[in-house]
Formats: structure tokens, sequence, C-alpha cells
């Protein structure tokens, strides 16, 4: 329960500061990396930059630690409501060794992040321009000066931001032993001296209102915008489908049920020598399928991440997510995800005991290690290489065995509970047939019935529905956005949660219609394989839509989406899946049958 608390209130961290003229307002230095790269980070005192002799680090939230925020201490010395000007920071002599690691830096368009008062302040470690075919020109200068402007409100701070506006870069030469522009140079190295100004402007925001500022600035450029044309696409894809499937199956159903019925009264004896459609495998569709722990494991993960999805949602939509909470859905995803554990072992265990499984402690393992242990393997391999480059996306060890204990203490106990009272609670599976010993023969099946073709119609319709959303989404989680949408968000999520449904139902009719009762796997897989859509979108997300390149970036992106889809094929699946037993439940309930 300590555990769960500290995962809890680090949801919650970030209040009002009160200031009073004159008081010392912290400026902390977090972190540097290359521009487009966004998830490359590394410690903003990895550079040869000013820094005090003993570095003091802050004291952070998960949510920060998991954004790879590192913050320290500065040697900024920034005081509430009092301005400075050209104060000098420090006086650094660079080897060249390190004039090369400063150029190095800026080629690769290093940004770097400062927080004052959990507001995140961002600039460029300098300036590089190209000109000219022949001679080329290539420049590389450092900004050694800063200009930060502060915004307040009464006792508080609303904004700030920093400029370099009508300051002249210092050049940095190849070989550290050429004249600078009155920098003193000597000996193989270069003697820079950084300076900063600080100005202070009142603002009529309030401190509850702030994050509104922030918003409205852009560092980084703002793509997103409401996107009606998307939201309207995907609602007439939703009424279109249910057009179909509510109109046109339904009047094929009762033409069924009207032919079927008929032939009852007549006595028809010989039902199952002709060509009846669904109604002739009445006693083979509620054939239990191969496989029943994993399917089980399947449905209750998938069940598990719906609950953590909308959970997810709602709370953005009560804005418990603002801009100054570093990573808060970082952590709201990690205590969600623990508590729903018992989501995950009540529907897996309870549906596999009606089905007749026999190994529920197995199923239970199963269904606690589906998602966590294909999580576990691709962040160690995303971890280790963050570690390796130095980068402040790796996690300490404290962090680790905090995640750790948060699975081992809560998430997997969830599980059992969960498991326990779904397989005491779990009644009878309920079928409206009853099933013969001896399954009946399948006949030959067209090109356009088999799973390959209904995984590509099932996973391809769902994804048009959020294509348009998911570059949106993208750009927020892979690039520099702030995703504000929520309430789009939840109207695009039922959107694609409507259209699995619906897809499901069709495909198996279809199914069904044919004579081919084995619907259990084909309808998880049929909406299921909307993740392999989304995986395949990522990839052209990488090469077309983003600048992101190299070993660590690349490798996040694309273990990180690996595990986008598996979760997006895991909820598709279990919608489709009960999507389908419901329809099929009711259409052979519909049916006169002995």
């Amino acid at each position: 329960m300590v555990l769960h608390c500290v995962l809890i209130l680090s949801l919650f961290s970030g209040w009002a500061v009160g200031y009073k003229q004159g008081d010392n307002v912290t400026l902390y230095v977090n972190k540097v990396g290359p521009y487009h790269n966004p998830q490359e980070t590394y410690h903003y005192y990895t550079l040869p930059v000013c820094r005090p002799e003993k570095v003091h680090h802050k004291s952070l939230s998960l949510g920060e630690v998991l954004d790879g925020d590192r913050m320290a201490e500065s040697l900024y010395q920034i005081r509430f409501r009092e301005n400075v000007e050209k104060k000098i920071l420090c006086h650094l002599t660079l080897s060249e060794k390190q004039v090369d690691e400063l150029r190095e830096a800026i080629e690769e368009l290093y940004y770097f992040e400062f927080v004052l008062d959990d507001i995140p302040i961002w600039g460029f470690v300098g300036y590089i321009e190209e000109s000219g075919f022949l001679p080329h020109s290539h420049k590389v200068a450092l900004w050694t000066h800063l200009d930060f402007n502060i915004e307040y409100n009464g006792n508080s701070v609303i904004f700030a931001n920093v400029s370099v506006k009508d300051i002249k870069p210092v050049p940095l030469e190849d070989g550290a032993g050429a004249a600078v522009g009155g920098v003193g140079v000597g000996g193989g190295s270069l003697t820079v001296t950084h300076t900063y100004s600080v100005h202070w402007f009142e603002s009529t925001l309030t401190h509850a209102r702030r994050a509104e500022r922030l918003r409205d600035y852009s560092f980084f450029p703002k793509t997103l915008e409401i996107h009606w044309l998307s939201i309207i696409n995907s609602l007439v894809l939703v009424v279109l489908l249910l057009g179909f499937v509510i109109i046109i199956l339904m009047r094929v159903l009762k033409n069924d049920f009207a032919r079927y019925n008929m032939e009852e009264e007549g006595g028809c004896d010989d039902l199952d020598q002709g060509d009846n459609g669904w109604k002739i495998i009445h006693t083979d569709v509620f054939r239990f399928p191969p496989f029943k722990s994993l399917m089980c494991a399947v449905l209750g993960v998938g069940a598990q991440f719906l609950t953590l999805a909308t959970g997810i949602i709602v709370m953005a939509l009560l804005g418990m997510f603002n801009v100054h909470r570093h990573g808060a859905i970082n952590s709201a995803a990690i205590v969600l995800y623990a508590l729903t554990s018992c989501v995950s072992g009540y529907v897996s265990c309870s549906f596999y005991t009606q089905i007749n499984g026999q190994r529920w402690v197995w199923n239970i393992i199963l269904t606690s290690s589906l998602f966590s242990a294909p999580l576990f393997l691709t962040w160690s391999v995303v971890n280790s290489i963050h570690w390796w480059s130095g980068s402040t996306q790796a996690l300490p060890a404290t962090t680790v065995l905090l995640l750790l204990g948060a699975w081992v203490l809560v998430g997997f106990p969830l599980t059992v509970i969960g498991g326990i009272v779904g397989k005491n609670r779990a009644g009878n599976f309920q079928a409206p047939c009853r099933t013969r010993n001896i399954a009946r023969q399948i006949p030959a099946q067209p090109w356009y019935k088999h799973t390959v073709v209904h995984m590509a119609i099932g996973g391809f319709l769902p994804f048009s529905a959020i294509s348009v959303e998911l570059y949106y989404i993208f750009a927020t989680v892979w690039g520099r956005e702030q995703y504000t949408l929520y309430g789009i968000l939840l109207c695009v999520f039922a959107i694609l949660l409507s259209v699995g449904a619906c897809i499901s139902v069709a495909l198996t009719y279809f199914l069904l219609s044919g004579e081919d009762y084995r619907w259990w796997w084909r309808s998880v897989l049929s909406t299921g394989s909307t993740g392999l859509f989304i995986f395949v979108y990522s990839v052209f997300y990488y090469r077309n839509r983003s600048s992101m390149s190299g070993l660590v970036q690349s490798t996040e992106f694309f273990g990180y989406s690996l595990l986008t889809a598996l979760v997006f094929s895991l909820m598709l699946g279990s919608v489709s899946f009960w999507a389908s037993l419901a329809f099929i439940r009711y259409i052979y309930r519909s049916l006169k049958m002995d």
C-alpha cells in the first residue's frame, strides 16, 4: 500500500508557489538533445557549459523520471521581479576537444530545456549557417548570452522563455587556436564568457490559467488543430457500417429466420443434407476452440487495456494532465495498469472456466505475462541502448525497482485475485444449441473467406477510421506537439470500437453462412489485425513524416511502436470477439430447434 500511495502521489505534483519581491526563483537546467530526435536526450551538464562545483539535483516525480527529466540547480541567480542586465554567469576555457564537442552538438541542432517554477524553457545551444555554393560557407557559432523574459501576476510566475534576439553568437572555428572576434584565444584553448539578462513583465493571466500561455507559445512548430474533416470522415464510415449491419444484415437474417423456421414447421427431415447456410452448423458453432488458455488471456488483457484507455481519456477530460505536470500521463498509465490487472484476471479466468478450462493457474500466469513479458523485453533492449549512449531516457536503478515492485506487489497479486474471483463466480457458458461429439466436416471455402482476407478487411476499415487522428497522436508522442483535444480523442476511440464490432459481426456472418464454424479465433484475428496496419503506418511515419534518425531514437520508436500495435490488437480483438459472440447467441437463440 505504501508503494501504491507513492505511485498515486506522483501524479499530483506541482502546487502553486507564492513569491515576495526579491525572493530567489530557482532555475533548473534539465536536458539537451537533437531537435529531430525527441526521445534522445542527455543531461545538460554533459556539455562543456557553466556548472556549479557541486551539482545538486532536484527530487523528481515518477512521471518526470520516465519522461527523461534530470533537473539540477544552475548558476543563474534570478530574483522575483528584479531585472538583471548582462550579468556574468562564468568564464569558461574550452579545450580543443570541448570546442569540437560543442560544434558537433550545434551541427546536430541541439536544443536545451530549463525549468523555472515548473515552466519549461527551450532554446538552441548554438547557431549554424550554410551559405553559398562556390565557395561554400559553413559557420557554427555558440550562444553565450541568454535573455530570460518572465511574466508574473501578483506573487506567482505565469510564463517564462529565453531569447537571443539582437545578440551576436561566438563563432567556433575549426581549431581552437584561431582568433575568434574578441574572445580570448590561446594555447590550444578557447575562452568564452557566458552572460545573461532577466526581464520581468506583468501579466493579466491568473496562476490557474497559466497553462493557456504555455499552450499558445511555440518554440516548437505547431501543426495540431481541430480536424473536423477527420471526424466527419470517421462518422460517415461508422454510419455506413452501422447501416450495413443493422439494415442489410438484419434483412438477410429475417429471411433466414423465415426460411429456417418454415422448414422446421414443414417437418424437413433431411435438413442436414441440403445447403442451408449457417443453421446447418448449429451443433458445431459452439464447439470450444483450440488454445483456450491463450484466447482467454487475449480477451482478459484486451479488456484491461480497454479499461485503461478509457480511464486515461476520462482523466484527461477532467483536466488532470496539464502542460506543467511533466510525465503525468506516464505515471497515470502505470498506476492504472497496475490497478486494472484485476480486470484481466477476472475476465480471462471467468471465461476460461466457462469453456471448461482446467489449468486455471496456468491461465492466470499466461494472462499476467501476455503483455508484461513483451514490455519487459522491449524495455530491456531500449533501456540498454539509452544507457550505452548516456541518454537521460535510461531509467535509474531506483526507478526500475519501483516499477518492478509495482508489478510484483500490486499488478500480479491483483491479477491472481481477479482470476480467483472470476473462477468462483463463473457460470455456465449458456450456449443456445447442443454440441455434437463428432465435428462436422467443413466444406472448401472460396478465397475471399480465408483468414488472411478477413484480416485485411477487418484491419483496414478500423484503421481507416482513425488514420488521420493517428497522425496527430504520433506527432504528440514522437514529436513536439501537446495534445489537448481529448474530447475528439474520446469520439474517435468510440468510433474505433464501433467500427471494429460492426466489421466483426459482418465477417462472422459471412463465415458462418459458408458452414465454417471456426469463428472463435477468426473473430479475434480479423479486427485485431488493425495493430499490423498501425505498425505499417508507424514505418511510413518514420520515413516520410518525421526527421528522426540514429540508433537510439530508431530503437525506441520501433520498439514501442510494436508494443502499441500489440495493445491495439488485444483491445480490438477482445471487442470483436464479444461482439461476434453476442451476435451468434442472438441468431441461434432466435431459431426454433429441437
